[in-house]
C-alpha cells in the first residue's frame, strides 16, 4: 500500500561528502570511512557511541537478555501474509523455530501466577470478587461493548505495531534457543520484503523510484521522513550485521545448508559485500552511520520510559529472579538517562494539521511494515523481524503517543517490554560487532 506524502519543510542541510573523496578504491577500512563525527539528525559523535555502548551498554544487555522475563517472546508465526500470495518458505533446516512446550514458560509470565497473585492482594486491600462482580452488574451490555470497542480504538490510535499476543495462534519461543543468524533464506521472496519496505512503505524525494534513497537526496526531504528511512535503513543495517557476524561458515565451505554440523561465526568477506562502497553504490558507510541512528532513537525511547519501566515487577514467579531483574533494568534505565545527547523527539510533528496529517501517514508506514514481516518466508527470519520491528515500533509510541505522560492511560503490554529492551540489545550488539568487523579488516 502506497501513501501519499505530505510536504512538512523541517529541513535540516546536512551535507555529507562521499567516501571516495578520501579514500583510494580497495582502502581495507572503506566500510568505515563515514564512522566519525556528528551523527545525522543529533548531536552526538560516533566515537561517543561507541564508547558508550560498548563500555557501558552492551556488557549489562547481554546479561540482562538472559534472564526468563526477556528470553520468553510470544509471536503469531503462522499468520498469511496480508499483501501477497507467497509460497517460497523456506526448507532448510536453519530457518525452523523451536517452540515452547507448556511447561517450558515460567508460569508468572504465561500470566496464571501473576493473576493469583493480584487476587490475594486485592483481598488483602479489602476488595472482594463479589462486590465487583455486583459493581459489575450496574454496567449494561451494550455498554461493556462500547467499551470494549473505545478501548480498541485507542489503542489502535497509540500503537505502530500489530499485536500479537492476544491472537490465539500466537506461541511463546525462547529466543536463546532460536539466536538470530544467518539461514540461507536469500533470493526473489527476501528481496521482496525489502523492496515492499522501502518502495511503498517508506517517504521518498519527488519522482525518486530507487529502493534505496542516496544520502545527497535525504536533505531534500522533511525532517520526520529522514527520521523515519534512517531509522528503516539503521535497523536493515542492523539485521545485516546479525547476519555477517552469524555467518553459516560451513556453507561457504562447501558443505550443505541441511548439514545439522552448522559453524557459526562472523564472515568477513559477506561484511564487505553487504556495506562496501564499491558494492553498494558508496552508501554502505551511510547506511551504518544510521545504525547510530537508530540506536540514539531507542535508546532516548528507554530513557523517556524509566519512570513508566522502574515501576515494573518483571514478575516470572521466580522472586530472587524478578528482584535481579528488576535490579538490572534500573542500572540500565540510569545509565541511559546519563546519556547527555539523546536523540530530540519534541522537533517533530508540531505546530499545524498538516504535522498531524504527516504523523499519521508515519504511522501507517510503519504499520505497514510490521505486517510485512508476515510475508517472511523463513520462520526464525520472521520471529527477529517481528521481535525487531516491534521493539522500534514500541519506541515510537514512547516518544510520539500523546498518553505517555498520563500514567493512568499510558501501557506497555509485557510483549512490548520485552521486544524494546530485546531490540535495542540487537542495536548494541550491531555497534559492538562492527568494532570486531573493523579489527578484521585492519589485520
Amino acid at each position: 500500500m502506497l501513501f501519499r506524502t505530505s510536504r512538512l519543510c523541517l529541513v535540516l542541510v546536512v551535507v555529507t561528502a562521499p567516501c571516495w573523496a578520501y579514500f583510494e578504491p580497495h582502502t581495507h577500512d572503506a566500510c568505515f570511512c563515514q564512522l566519525s563525527g556528528r551523527i545525522d539528525e543529533c548531536t552526538c559523535n560516533i566515537d561517543t557511541v561507541d564508547h558508550f555502548n560498548n563500555v557501558k551498554v552492551y556488557p549489562r544487555l547481554r546479561s540482562l537478555l538472559l534472564k526468563d522475563y526477556f528470553r520468553f517472546f510470544k509471536a503469531n508465526l503462522k499468520r498469511e501474509c496480508p499483501f501477497w500470495h507467497d509460497d517460497s518458505k523456506c526448507a532448510m533446516r536453519y530457518c525452523h523455530v523451536q517452540a515452547c512446550g507448556d511447561g517450558d514458560v515460567p508460569v508468572g509470565i504465561k500470566g496464571t501466577a501473576k493473576l493469583k497473585k493480584e487476587e490475594k492482594e486485592e483481598d488483602t486491600c479489602g476488595g472482594s470478587d463479589k462486590e465487583l462482580d455486583y459493581l459489575n452488574k450496574t454496567i449494561s451490555a451494550k455498554m461493556k461493548k462500547d467499551l470494549v470497542m473505545w478501548t480498541k480504538y485507542d489503542d489502535a490510535n497509540d500503537n505502530f505495531c500489530v499485536v500479537d499476543e492476544n491472537d490465539e495462534d500466537a506461541e511463546y519461543v525462547d529466543l536463546l534457543l532460536n539466536p538470530e543468524r544467518f539461514t540461507g533464506y536469500k533470493g526473489s521472496s527476501a528481496n521482496r520484503i525489502w523492496n515492499s519496505i522501502y518502495l511503498e512503505n517508506c517517504f521518498r524525494p519527488k519522482s525518486y523510484y530507487s529502493l534505496y534513497i542516496p544520502s545527497s537526496k535525504l536533505n531534500s526531504m522533511c525532517l520526520e521522513e529522514r527520521v523515519y528511512y534512517r531509522a528503516i535503513s539503521g535497523l536493515h543495517t542492523s539485521i545485516n550485521i546479525h547476519l555477517c557476524a552469524n555467518y553459516l561458515l560451513s556453507h561457504s565451505n562447501g558443505l550443505s545448508l541441511t548439514d545439522p554440523k552448522g559453524e557459526w561465526g562472523p564472515s568477513l568477506v559477506e561484511f564487505e559485500r553487504r556495506f562496501s562502497p564499491e558494492t553498494t553504490n558508496g552508501e554502505g558507510p551511510n547506511w551504518l552511520r544510521n545504525l547510530y541512528f537508530i540506536y540514539l532513537l531507542e535508546l532516548r525511547a528507554l530513557a523517556k520510559a524509566a519512570p513508566y519501566l522502574e515501576q515494573e515487577t518483571f514478575y516470572t514467579g521466580n522472586e530472587a529472579e524478578d528482584f535481579d531483574t528488576q535490579m538490572a533494568v534500573k542500572d540500565l534505565l540510569n545509565i541511559a538517562k546519563q546519556f547527555p545527547n539523546h536523540f530530540d523527539e519534541t522537533t517533530m510533528f508540531t505546530g499545524s494539521a498538516q504535522a498531524a496529517r504527516l504523523k499519521h501517514e508515519f504511522k501507517e508506514h510503519f504499520l505497514n511494515v510490521t505486517r510485512i514481516m508476515d510475508c517472511v518466508g523463513c520462520d526464525k527470519c520472521k520471529l527477529w523481524g517481528k521481535l525487531q520491528t516491534k521493539g522500534l515500533g514500541t519506541a515510537l509510541k514512547i516518544l510520539f503517543s500523546q498518553k505517555f505522560n498520563q500514567k493512568k492511560l499510558f501501557q506497555l503490554q509485557r510483549e512490548e517490554i520485552v521486544a524494546l529492551f530485546n531490540a535495542f540489545g540487537r542495536l548494541s550488539t550491531s555497534i559492538y560487532k562492527l568494532d570486531n568487523f573493523r579489527e578484521m579488516l585492519e589485520h
